[in-house]
């Protein structure tokens, strides 16, 4: 079973430490069976979180045996960690262990040096001081999470909820994602305003997938006029094979799951070149701008137009 380890420090924020575990801890399997194993560690059995203490039953000695380590934020982020938990994050780290950070937690995961290089987020309040004590980290204010794989982050509370759901559909699929979205009476993918923010070529499909081949490709050959029989073709399926693959896998049919890669890239292109609109529609496959322009409005909850005003980059490339 996978195991996932929530590092509690003192200090630690009530929100940010409760939503791991009504995530992973409370959710089930189709069989009825938990999805994961959830252990609360500490460097002490004691821990102060501000209107309460808690009692966390694991050491940090949990972290070795974790598959994920969740790091929930602090009052505090600026206080230099402990080193036995910088540490234990580093040898996780090495033994391939995936690792989050929850809003400020992101000061402790950066702490360790793990985010050197890396594409990071925060708290948008806290993301001048993570830059700034953090000069090595690439810090992102302007997004609810990110993957960059072994390691992700996640802007305030309620994006350490997005990035658990996240996480929870790559482990495991759509569907059983969906009804831990249903629990927690959010949705599964936020849309809207916010809906641009998170950076991942496509949506995810559990490890190992036997449609991950294919999903690569289709991310590469978004721009083409692709059909549900060129899509068979390159998986090797049938047509009907692989809607049962997609439904199973992705919870969508292989046409959504093309139209959603699609308007992911178009929304780069917006928020990095100055394309027009109708361009950038044909860049990457609506043969109409007026279907291009419904679809996006349907999946953002925006017009292209708008999107562009409220997210384009400062010194984006203008068009040529």
């Amino acid at each position: 079973m996978h195991t996932v380890a929530v590092l509690a420090l003192d200090g630690v924020i009530p929100f940010d430490i409760a939503t791991p575990l009504e995530v992973f801890g409370r959710n089930r399997l189709p069989d009825g069976s938990p999805p994961y194993r959830v252990r609360v560690c500490s460097p002490s059995g004691e821990v102060d979180a501000g209107p309460m203490a808690l009692r966390a039953p694991w050491g940090l000695d949990a972290l070795a045996d974790a598959d994920t380590i969740v790091i929930p934020g602090v009052e505090d982020p600026l206080a230099e960690p402990p080193g036995e938990v910088l540490a234990a994050l580093r040898d996780a780290a090495a033994a391939g262990t995936r690792i989050a950070s929850i809003c400020v937690g992101a000061f402790t995961l950066a702490a360790t040096g793990l985010l050197d290089g890396r594409r990071a987020t925060t708290h948008w309040i806290a993301a001048p001081a993570l830059a700034d004590h953090y000069p090595e980290v690439d810090v992102d204010p302007g997004v609810l999470y990110i993957d960059s794989g072994q390691f992700l982050t996640s802007a305030g509370g309620a994006a350490g909820l997005d990035l658990c759901l996240y996480m929870l559909r790559g482990d495991h699929g759509s569907a059983v994602a969906a009804a831990a979205a249903r629990m927690a009476v959010v949705p599964l993918e936020r849309e809207g305003g916010q809906a641009q923010f998170i950076l991942r070529d496509h949506p995810p499909v559990p490890r190992g997938s036997v449609l991950e081949p294919v999903l690569r490709w289709m991310a590469d050959n978004c721009g083409r006029d692709l059909t549900l029989d060129d899509i068979a073709v390159q998986a090797r399926m049938s047509a009907r094979s692989l809607n049962r693959h997609f439904r199973q896998q992705t919870g969508t049919t292989p046409l959504q799951w093309l139209h959603r890669v699609r308007i992911r890239e178009a929304q780069h292109l917006l928020e990095t070149t100055s394309y027009p609109v109708d361009r950038i529609s044909a860049h990457v496959g609506f043969g109409s701008p007026a279907a291009f322009r419904e679809r996006f409005k349907r999946v953002v909850g925006t017009s292209p137009h708008a999107y562009r005003r409220a997210f384009r980059q400062d010194g984006a490339p203008m068009a040529g």
